[in-house]
């Protein structure tokens, strides 16, 4: 992979998204100059992973701007509010979405006209994206301290390029640690239902030529046991004050499954997806999603007709199962409440 992955990229009032439920059979960018076709990409996970989720609504919002017909402030913002309360209604879990919408209105109320409002919304998309590579990059410097030569690392979902402003938070980590020379092998989870350990992790691995095995979601136990693996990297999509963190579902079972192997299991995400507004795990809204995803194969459907599901989008490891958080910032270890908190940046307050 020797060119910058971007998933969600602006191209003259047009947003262009990579359809993640294509790969890897398919590469496609698929072109939007509506908001609410990019708001139905967020939902339906043609875009995911919590950072892309938030550059895709930052240029939703963008797009959205455009489309409204006020030429006084007090209608504009009152309609921009409006769009915004239903971009943060597509994926109620990853925080990253609200943070680009909170920054995107306070773009706008800085604004004294529709004209500047629209010219600002674009700037603060662009630098909501590059700040979010940036913050990978140093991610991945602190990350790739932590792994040593042949090590075996696990991992689940996606937290690449793709899922990112083009690097990558827990994949970014074993991306360098790579480039470093270190010999790596990562094994993927599947990660059912949406699989995309299988069809995304493994398909940029390969891309970045990293030695790599998927397994599904319940071999890891038997994995861990025969002492293949060193230490489970997982991204995340919010994570709380005290360090409790919401991921793709199953990331909980491996946090426990790690705790009784004695492996270290670590959490990489930028700071963004801290929520430092709540303060432990149990207030974290977690999504539940469509049962289809669990009955049916694409189109094909795979369960007896009618079974009821449970299908929640994500679980929360409790801090205390966690070793580590890497931000782009340094490394955190407990107390997080302490040290997520030193970590912040000025500008995001105190």
């Amino acid at each position: 992979m020797t060119t910058r992955i971007k998933p969600v990229e602006w191209a003259e009032g047009i947003v262009r998204l990579v359809d993640q439920t294509r790969l890897p059979a398919q590469y496609v960018v698929e072109e939007y100059t509506d908001w609410r076709q990019v708001a139905e990409a967020i939902q339906v996970m043609k875009v995911r992973g919590a950072p892309a989720i938030g550059i895709a609504a930052a240029y939703g919002l963008t797009l959205a701007a455009r489309q409204i017909d006020a030429s006084e402030m007090p209608a504009f913002r009152a309609a921009f509010g409006d769009i915004c309360q239903s971009m943060a209604a597509t994926r109620p879990t990853a925080v990253n979405l609200f943070g680009a919408i909170e920054r995107m209105q306070r773009a706008v109320s800085e604004c004294e006209t529709p004209e500047a409002a629209r010219a600002r919304l674009l700037e603060e998309a662009h630098a909501i994206t590059e700040e979010d590579y940036e913050a990978d990059l140093r991610m991945a410097e602190y990350g790739a301290h932590l792994l040593k030569n042949r090590f075996g690392v696990l991992t689940i979902c996606h937290t690449g390029a793709l899922a990112t402003g083009g690097y990558g938070t827990a994949l970014g980590i074993l991306r360098l640690a790579w480039e470093q020379g270190k010999a790596i092998e990562v094994y993927a989870c599947e990660t059912r239902p949406r699989l995309q350990g299988l069809r995304l992790t493994a398909w940029e691995l390969q891309q970045l030529g990293i030695p790599s095995r998927v397994i599904t979601d319940s071999m890891a136990a038997s994995l861990m046991a025969s002492g293949k693996i060193d230490c489970v990297i997982a991204g995340a999509d919010r994570i709380a004050a005290n360090g409790d963190t919401a991921n793709k579902i199953g990331t909980y079972s491996l946090a426990v499954l790690a705790h009784y192997h004695q492996i270290p299991f670590y959490i990489a995400a930028p700071l963004t997806t801290v929520d430092f507004n709540i303060s432990d795990g149990s207030h974290i809204p977690v999504e539940e999603r469509d049962p289809r995803e669990v009955t049916h194969l694409g189109e094909i459907q795979i369960a007896p007709e009618g079974v009821r599901v449970w299908n929640p989008a994500f679980d929360v490891t409790p801090a205390s199962l966690i070793e580590a958080i890497i931000t782009e910032e340094g490394i955190a270890y407990a107390p997080f409440t302490e040290t997520l908190n030193a970590q912040r940046a000025p500008s995001r307050g105190a």
